[in-house]
C-alpha cells in the first residue's frame, strides 16, 4: 500500500498542491478527477519519483521499492517521430535498464509478449504516424510495461480519442487490473468515471472527495472541486452530473 501523508508541493510561489492525504491499495483502480491546473498531473509526477514533494512524506508498505510505469497525455508530436511501434516499446526497457547499447533478444521477446498481450503484435513494424488514436494508447501502454511496474500511472488516457475507442482503453485497463496491476489515472470526465470506476479521488489544489462515486459525488463535492454549481442525479444506481438549471445555461 502507498500511503500519502499530508502532501503539498509548490512550483516556486505558485502553491499547487497542499494536505493531500490518502492510500492506494494493491490491484485497485483509482480515477483522479478535478479541472485544469488542480494538481492532477503534479501528483502522478510526485508518484512517478519525478517530482519532491515540498511538505509531507509518502510511505510504501512494501519492503521493496515500487516499479512505476508512466503514461504520459497524448502527444501528437510524438507521433511524429520516426520510429516502428517496437522501437518505442523498447525504449521503456532502456528507461528501465540501460547497461548496453543495445536491445537483447530477451528485451524484444518481452517486447512481443507486451505487444501480443495488448493486441497490437501485428503493428509492430508500423511507423508510430500510421496508428490510430486508440493504437497510440496502446503502443504507449505497452512502453510503460517494459519498466516491470506493480504501479501504472496513466495521464488522461482517454483524451483525444472517441467513445468507443475509449470504452477499448478503459477494457484494457480492467483487464491490467485482474493481471494484478494498481492503476492511478487522470481524467477530466466526470460521468465516465462515475460509471466505470470504483473509486473517485476529486482534487481541487487538495482532497475534496475521496470513495465511491456514488458516495463522493454530490452537488457539493462538485462544486468544491470544480467551483460550478452542477446537479447529480442518479442513473441506473450511478450519479450523473448535469448542469444545474441555477446555472441559466441551457439544458
Amino acid at each position: 500500500m502507498i500511503t500519502l501523508h499530508d502532501i503539498g508541493f509548490s512550483y516556486g510561489n505558485n502553491h499547487v498542491l497542499h494536505d493531500i492525504t490518502t492510500d492506494f491499495h494493491p490491484g485497485e483502480i483509482v480515477g483522479i478527477i478535478g479541472p485544469s491546473g488542480a494538481g492532477k498531473t503534479t501528483l502522478l509526477r510526485i508518484l512517478l519519483g519525478e517530482l519532491t514533494p515540498t511538505q509531507g512524506r509518502i510511505n510504501n508498505s512494501s519492503s521493496a521499492n515500487i516499479a512505476v510505469g508512466y503514461v504520459p497525455q497524448l502527444d501528437s508530436g510524438e507521433r511524429t517521430f520516426p520510429l516502428t511501434v517496437e522501437e518505442m516499446v523498447l525504449l521503456g526497457a532502456a528507461a528501465f535498464s540501460r547497461k548496453k547499447p543495445w536491445f537483447d533478444h530477451s528485451e524484444k521477446r518481452e517486447a512481443s509478449r507486451i505487444l501480443e498481450r495488448l493486441g497490437i503484435l501485428q503493428l509492430r513494424n508500423n511507423r508510430l504516424s500510421e496508428l490510430s488514436g486508440g493504437q497510440f494508447q496502446r503502443a504507449l501502454i505497452a512502453r510503460a510495461l517494459m519498466s516491470r511496474p506493480s504501479l501504472l500511472l496513466l495521464d488522461e488516457p482517454t483524451s483525444g480519442i472517441d467513445l468507443h475507442t475509449r470504452q477499448q482503453v478503459l477494457d484494457l485497463v480492467h483487464e491490467l487490473q485482474t493481471d494484478g496491476f494498481t492503476i492511478i489515472l487522470t481524467t477530466h470526465d466526470l460521468n465516465w468515471v462515475a460509471a466505470q470506476l470504483p473509486r473517485i479521488l476529486c482534487l481541487n489544489g487538495t482532497v475534496t472527495g475521496d470513495g465511491a462515486p456514488s458516495e463522493v459525488l454530490t452537488s457539493q463535492v462538485v462544486r468544491e472541486t470544480y467551483g460550478a454549481n452542477m446537479d447529480v442525479i442518479f442513473h441506473q444506481g450511478r450519479p450523473v452530473v448535469v448542469d444545474s438549471v441555477n446555472n441559466g445555461g441551457n439544458q
